[in-house]
């Protein structure tokens, strides 16, 4: 398709374009979209408009053959002739009036439908491309969620979706088939000057509406940013994400502050450009409009006053003069939802080629199968750097570390060293930015993605709590396989929450939340024995490697020395990763290995370790010694069991010896015995 010679000028140039882009390119992208909704349907539905955008008009011309025929009829009385042609031109305007009326709920119904398979076509679409991405690295960039954010927005609210486009854009048909067709009638009655007079005005009318609406959508994707954070804010005052913290802190008046405050920036932004792209444009093209319609009205009624023109032709040349003078205005069923679905659209597109661009240059996934039993021999970090995407701090320096196959390797090491980061490389959450990760000497990259994760059974200290049953959130350990209720009570059993959750009011499918009937929550350690139950599900359904970030952080000190009791025991021949701040824990894997820096720097049994008088005694006895002396000290200190290796964590710079403490847990040294 030509659009047109470009003009010359650099800023006409810039103009064109855009307009190019968003009045013509974004409109096929849209009619590209029609098929999908089914290619019978579009066309029943096109011709359904063409049919809706004629009849108003063939009503208007026989009101106005009625208005023509009255005196001859009135004349000639009941049964002439003329009383005959009156009475069939009435029965054409009340079928015409009456087929308007079934027609247009038809096309409702049927629009509604048209609007529902394109939505869900797309929404599938948008859900394919955030699962596209191998790890979880473009879900932390800013780029891509603005993007989502706006892609999605229409979907959630269900309004300006593009099916809701494609449904506007049929249903321009009979907008435009009308207009075309009284600025024929005004022509063939009134004169062609007149007919295209008003068709002009329509259209500046509509230029006005639609072009300003246009103008006035652009200013909203510059605040995608200011509305996601309304959405936060509200999502955090309205639900129970905070719910506690807000009213012990006394936040709620701060909170309210600050809704109020990005809401007003939002509202000014908002009205300054509405006032910008409407008032000035308006004034101007309202009296373009009204100048050509009225000089239209002016010569009617002069042709009629001199005789010009017959009865019937004036009445019908003014009556089609004032209904497409009605056509300049909004069109509800196109104009807004429509170019609000066209950025939805455009942001999908602009999502696509974000993830394209984040892609570039990445290693494709590999597509080998997982050979079983993987690892038969040791899971090995063959000189691993890495940093996340965005940051130029280095994690990870070229560290080497070997996992034992069926042996428990734990990882210790202040905030920051880089524990979490092996979690999420081992789980190919991210790619390492050098080196590699090998499964018996193959990088673990060559194997699908999908099937590497099912090898790998993990709990991660910020685990998610869904809102479903026990039983489910425990099979969701291994979605891919189907529920087997024998293996998740025995997971249950295996992580200790089975008889607390047996003796809820529905045992395994009580939902495990308030906000459904008869659900219930658990407490912050039953919550994390959940977690610890889904890494064991997934050992039953073929897992291989357990991961265990953290996983006894929300335990008490007797829980979780109850738990790595039988831990040893419960995960025996397995390749197991334990990362944890809690010393009592780590004590019992066959091996350790301290990280600092994004380096190994020591490795060996809790015994060879503790002999050796380095990095792990220290931390080791200052978690005893602050025990000792009470965790209410004035010189204790707890520090954060978050994921502190993400971007922007602080890195450690002081000697593992001098740092306050690796957690509030050295209760558990002494409960052991190993703080004599």
């Amino acid at each position: 398709m030509t659009t047109g010679t470009p003009p010359a000028t650099p800023w006409l140039r810039a103009t064109w374009a855009n307009w190019v882009d968003e009045a013509v390119r974004q409109r096929l992208r849209i009619a590209r979209l029609l098929p999908s909704g089914g290619v019978g349907l579009v066309v029943f539905l096109a011709v359904l408009n063409l049919v809706l955008g004629l009849l108003p008009v063939a009503f208007v011309v026989a009101t106005s053959m009625m208005v023509g025929e009255v005196p001859a009829a009135v004349d000639g009385g009941i049964g002439s002739a003329a009383w005959d042609r009156l009475t069939s031109i009435f029965l054409l305007a009340a079928a015409a009036f009456l087929l308007t009326q079934i027609l247009t709920p038809v096309g409702n119904a049927l629009g509604e439908q048209l609007r529902r398979r394109v939505d869900s076509a797309l929404r599938d679409d948008a859900m394919a491309l955030m699962l596209r991405p191998v790890g979880i690295g473009p879900l932390e960039d800013q780029r891509t969620l603005d993007e989502l954010n706006e892609a999605v927005r229409a979907f959630d609210r269900d309004w300006g979706t593009p099916g809701q486009a494609c449904l506007g854009m049929v249903a321009l048909i009979a907008r435009y088939t009308r207009l075309l067709a009284l600025v024929v009638v005004i022509g063939l009655t009134i004169g062609w000057p007149a007919g295209l007079g008003v068709g002009a005005a329509v259209m500046a009318f509509r230029y006005g509406q639609r072009g300003g609406l246009r103008k006035y959508s652009r200013v909203g994707r510059d605040l995608i940013g200011r509305m996601r954070e309304i959405g936060y804010l509200n999502e955090l005052t309205m639900t129970d994400v905070a719910a506690k913290e807000i009213r012990v802190f006394g936040l709620t008046g701060w909170l309210a502050d600050r809704y109020a405050d990005v809401w007003k920036t939002v509202r000014n932004t908002l009205e300054r450009a509405r006032r910008r792209v409407y008032l000035t444009p308006y004034l101007l093209l309202t009296a373009v409009g009204l100048l050509l319609a009225g000089a239209a009205m002016v010569y009617a009624a002069q042709l009629g006053a001199t005789g010009q023109v017959s009865l019937t032709a004036l009445a019908l040349g003014v009556q089609a003069v004032a209904l497409a003078m009605s056509l300049g205005g909004h069109y509800p069923e196109s104009d807004t939802s429509t170019q609000f679905a066209m950025q939805s659209l455009t942001a999908l597109q602009r999502l696509r080629d974000r993830l394209d661009e984040l892609d570039e240059g990445q290693p494709r996934p590999g597509r080998l199968e997982v050979p079983a039993g993987t690892p038969a021999r040791s899971l090995a970090f063959d000189r691993v750097g890495f940093h996340y995407p965005g940051s130029d701090r280095t994690v990870l320096d070229g560290i080497e570390l070997e996992l034992p196959a069926g042996r428990c390797t734990a990882v210790v090491g202040v905030n920051g060293a880089g524990k979490t980061t092996l979690v999420k490389l081992l789980a190919r959450l991210y790619e390492p930015t050098s080196g590699a990760v090998r499964a018996d000497g193959v990088d673990i990259a060559e194997f699908d993605p999908v099937r590497w994760r099912r090898q790998v059974g993990v709990i991660f200290q910020d685990f998610v709590r869904y809102e479903l049953t026990a039983a489910e959130n425990i099979a969701l350990g291994a979605a891919h396989v189907p529920v087997d209720r024998a293996v998740v009570l025995r997971a249950a059993q295996r992580a200790g929450i089975a008889d607390a959750l047996l003796a809820l009011p529905d045992g395994l499918d009580t939902p495990l939340s308030r906000a459904y009937p008869g659900g219930t929550d658990l407490s912050g350690g039953q919550w994390q024995r959940i977690a610890i139950a889904r890494a064991f599900y997934a050992l039953e359904a073929g897992a291989t490697v357990l991961v265990l970030d953290e996983p006894t952080a929300a335990l008490d000190v007797r829980a979780e020395v109850a738990f790595f009791d039988r831990f040893v025991e419960l995960t025996r021949g397995v390749t197991s990763l334990l990362i944890s701040h809690r010393f009592s824990s780590v004590r019992r894997a066959d091996h350790i290995v301290v990280v600092d820096g994004g380096h190994v720097v020591e490795r060996g049994s809790h015994d060879e370790l503790v002999a050796a008088g380095g990095h792990y005694a220290r931390l080791f006895a200052l978690q005893a010694k602050r025990f000792a002396r009470g965790l209410d000290a004035e010189d204790a200190e707890d520090t954060d069991a978050v994921d502190d290796d993400a971007p922007g964590a602080g890195t450690a710079t002081r000697h593992p010896a001098d740092q306050p403490a690796v957690d509030g847990a050295a209760a558990d040294v002494v409960v052991e015995g190993v703080g004599r």
